[in-house]
């Protein structure tokens, strides 16, 4: 599989042929749900913007965030921030070398300490993201549930059983490589090209004549929704009145429009005598729950606030551009 992957795998990738922690880990966190095509034009920027760990532990969240805005699951970004600035604080600007010791910093589990260590210090150990879980469960005919948790640490200690055993420094970059590398180009989810893959005759899911059966797991995440209401305040100057969000909760620590949840209690906040335009309503998908978002339009005096107290400011387009916007609020304000 080694040598496979050196005939037939990828290499042209910015984040492969190094071992820099800094580069794979930010590679690794931007992958998590995010397809390579899109990470091809986020990586580059942010290394131009935040070479190395130091440099994005320095910047402010907001920063961090801005150059973020449309990769999504926004926990990462702040989950990022954090990491960088823990490894500057408790290990001197060096990411740890032991898979224990990357798990300890924010955002990093256990596959993601895996990568880090295996693809830069040779370490013995087993990544288990999707599409290796695919790869290993098809391999062995791994039936067990996957959504039980015993079931998961079963295979965990299976993939570690599998791992090469000489001249680690060289072999773990080139195994876990293969291993991603047969997942997502030759082991996928509904095709198996079983005649090209390298491990075919050692596959038991093969030699039973139903590879694609595995993984098992039966449990479904149930979706649920979710109606918000948004006050899209501009005034005569052109510039759009925007809060930050909380720490916790939906789009945290983002810049938005502000939100409500129902059309009555946003009717509240909006200065008296002006009028209010109801835009069409729209679903915005997330992970586990769909936003059914209700745009209304409230042009006012720029000296006015759309509620006593509240915390944001007129922004021209030139400034929340810069900003972490969630991407249905940029997408709105871009159409403009």
């Amino acid at each position: 599989m080694v040598l496979w992957q050196k005939q037939h795998g990828r290499h042209q990738l910015p984040w492969q042929n190094t071992r820099d922690p800094y580069r794979v880990w930010l590679s690794e966190i931007m992958l998590q749900q995010t397809q390579v095509s899109t990470v091809l034009d986020y990586f580059p920027r942010f290394l131009r913007q935040f070479p190395d760990v130091k440099a994005l532990a320095d910047a402010s969240q907001d920063e961090v965030l801005g150059l973020w805005s449309g990769l999504g699951y926004y926990s990462r970004a702040r989950n990022l921030h954090q990491c960088a600035q823990d490894v500057v604080s408790r290990f001197g600007g060096a990411f740890p070398e032991e898979p224990v010791d990357l798990q300890s910093l924010p955002g990093i589990g256990r596959s993601t300490a895996a990568a880090i260590a295996a693809f830069c210090f040779g370490k013995r150990a087993a990544i288990l993201d999707g599409n290796v879980k695919r790869v290993l469960t098809r391999v062995l005919a791994y039936d067990a549930d996957l959504s039980i948790a015993a079931s998961e640490r079963a295979l965990w200690d299976l993939a570690d059983q599998l791992l090469p055993t000489d001249d680690l420094v060289t072999t773990m970059p080139s195994y876990t490589q293969a291993l991603m590398d047969l997942g997502s180009s030759v082991c996928l989810p509904r095709k198996a090209d079983c005649l090209i893959c390298p491990v075919h005759k050692l596959c038991a899911g093969a030699q039973q004549g139903d590879p694609l059966r595995f993984p098992v797991k039966t449990r479904k995440l149930k979706r649920s929704s979710e109606s918000l209401w948004m006050l899209w305040l501009t005034n005569h100057q052109g510039q759009v009145w925007l809060e930050k969000r909380p720490s916790k909760g939906v789009w945290a620590s983002l810049y938005c429009l502000p939100i409500f949840g129902t059309a009555e209690v946003l009717a509240l906040a909006v200065p008296k005598g002006l009028v209010c335009q109801h835009d069409a309503s729209f679903v915005h998908v997330l992970t586990h729950k769909d936003l059914h978002l209700h745009p209304v339009r409230v042009t006012c005096p720029s000296d006015h606030l759309p509620e006593a107290g509240a915390k944001g400011a007129w922004m021209n387009k030139a400034q929340w551009e810069k900003l972490g916007l969630p991407a249905p609020v940029r997408k709105l304000l871009a159409a403009e």
